[in-house]
């Protein structure tokens, strides 16, 4: 058995790893390069492995860094089966729609830039019929908790990771030459807390644990406080008259932000009629989703759906889907708040809704999700002075929170928790910069363990 790590590797994003068990590959996740122009390149370059090698991607979770290179993957030869579960297949067709919609749009504009520079034509990396090509990829659905025969010599288990709706860490129990592994991938784990999804359940008895680090080193700030921080941001920016923008992650943000609204709305502390627009065709949809899968549900709100609470219904909620309504929000000067994607302002309709309100002084932009390297988000939270968008050098006048108890990943505490006392004979930390997983491998070497920490291209045998 050999395993080979193509991305997330020393970074966040990219998700994508190898696992050979005799002749069989395995690929689990194919995720998106996110942050500056460079990574975008390197979306496109080769996958280090010939694509119509692979006979089955495991997927972990529908967020872009994980899933969104399958439909190159597709595009370039692979035939196999997707496995996953329910809940990510259906969002995984909404997110991919989503990229390659975007995809085709940031190719018209950089064609558009060409025509008047000079230089080569770009294309889209792919196309909405590459998507749907990929779509007939999927194959057998995952239960939590249900073993799948893959194929002979290979079974995985998918458990809940607590990170968004249907995310899963998995088990592989393979068996090559006579020796078996148990070989554990987190995917992206959850924080616990979470209003409406499950905490995630800990990582089962493993020979090899494959395990994300993004907060590795750092702890993050309790929720409660979290959410009167968000209350209290928002009450400000309404007395001083501006709007409130809230770049947001279409996927599992969105949803937990109108459920915390509705909440301080009940509790009257926010007016029970502010305008909230949710300007995301995306997170739109991936709301709908939510709906379609309680079994994802905690107890208590699957309880409260099944009674006609509905977690996300707001008084003056206002879905805006087209176009033409989302330019029309920048009409509105103030009194607003304006949640849209992405959460890394790395595009989408956020990016209009920032030039149209981050100059003005009585304005608010409040993160609540991780901004990588080289993202807008980023730049903004490090205290730019001026944002470059959409070709215009903006000032940066707006006042800017950085909200952390939000986040979908687990923290130092919570990943070793989900780890355990276990003692594998190899613990591989990826989906971390160098401070995340140096947080977590300095615990595990302590304990005598050995801890990898592989770069894009390592591979090992098992």
């Amino acid at each position: 058995m050999e395993m080979q790590f193509y991305g997330a590797a020393g970074g966040v994003t990219g998700s994508c790893h190898l696992l050979s068990v005799g002749d069989k590959k395995l690929l689990i996740d194919c995720g998106m390069f996110q942050g500056g122009h460079d990574l975008e390149e390197e979306n496109r370059t080769k996958f280090g492995f010939d694509a119509k090698d692979v006979d089955y991607l495991l997927l972990t979770h529908a967020h872009l860094d994980h899933c969104g290179r399958i439909p190159l993957l597709v595009k370039r030869g692979f035939r196999g089966e997707i496995i996953t579960t329910a809940a990510t297949r259906e969002l995984a067709r909404l997110v991919l729609m989503d990229a390659a919609g975007l995809a085709a749009e940031e190719a018209r504009r950089s064609n558009r830039r060409h025509q008047r520079q000079g230089g080569t034509e770009s294309e889209a990396i792919y196309d909405l019929t590459d998507v749907l090509d990929t779509m007939d990829r999927f194959g057998r659905t995952a239960d939590y908790a249900e073993k799948i025969a893959v194929c002979p010599g290979v079974s995985v288990t998918f458990g809940d990771a607590g990170h968004i709706l249907g995310s899963a860490w998995i088990l592989i129990e393979a068996s090559e030459a006579g020796k078996q592994q148990r070989i554990v991938y987190s995917g992206d784990l959850g924080n616990r807390g979470k209003p409406i999804i499950n905490p995630p359940t800990p990582a089962p008895r493993a020979d090899v644990i494959v395990m994300e680090s993004t907060y590795g080193d750092r702890l993050h700030k309790a929720i409660r406080p979290s959410v009167d921080e968000l209350r209290d941001a928002i009450l400000d920016t309404l007395k001083r008259g501006g709007n409130a923008i809230i770049p947001t992650f279409a996927l599992e943000r969105a949803q937990d932000l109108l459920y915390y609204l509705r909440e301080m709305m009940r509790n009257n502390q926010l007016p029970a009629n502010l305008p909230v627009f949710l300007d995301s065709p995306m997170a739109i949809s991936a709301t709908e989703i939510f709906r379609r899968h309680p079994e994802c549900f905690n107890p208590d709100t699957r309880a409260g759906l099944q009674q006609g609470a509905d977690p996300f219904a707001l008084r003056n909620l206002h879905f805006t889907r087209e176009t033409s309504e989302s330019m029309g929000i920048n009409l509105i000067k103030g009194g607003a708040l304006i949640m849209a994607g992405s959460g890394m302002a790395t595009g989408g309709r956020v990016t209009h809704h920032l030039k149209h309100n981050i100059w003005r002084a009585d304005c608010s932009v409040i993160f609540v999700g991780y901004a990588a390297q080289g993202t807008l988000a980023r730049r903004i939270i490090d205290g730019a002075k001026t944002v470059r968008i959409f070709g215009e050098e903006i000032h940066v006048a707006a006042k800017i929170y950085t909200i952390g108890g939000f986040s979908a990943h687990a923290d130092h505490d919570e990943l070793l928790a989900w780890y355990g006392d276990q003692k594998p004979t190899r613990t591989i930390l990826v989906h971390g910069e160098d401070n995340g997983r140096e947080g977590i491998a300095k615990v595990l070497r302590a304990r005598g363990l050995q801890v990898d920490c592989p770069v894009i291209g390592d591979r090992y045998s098992l």
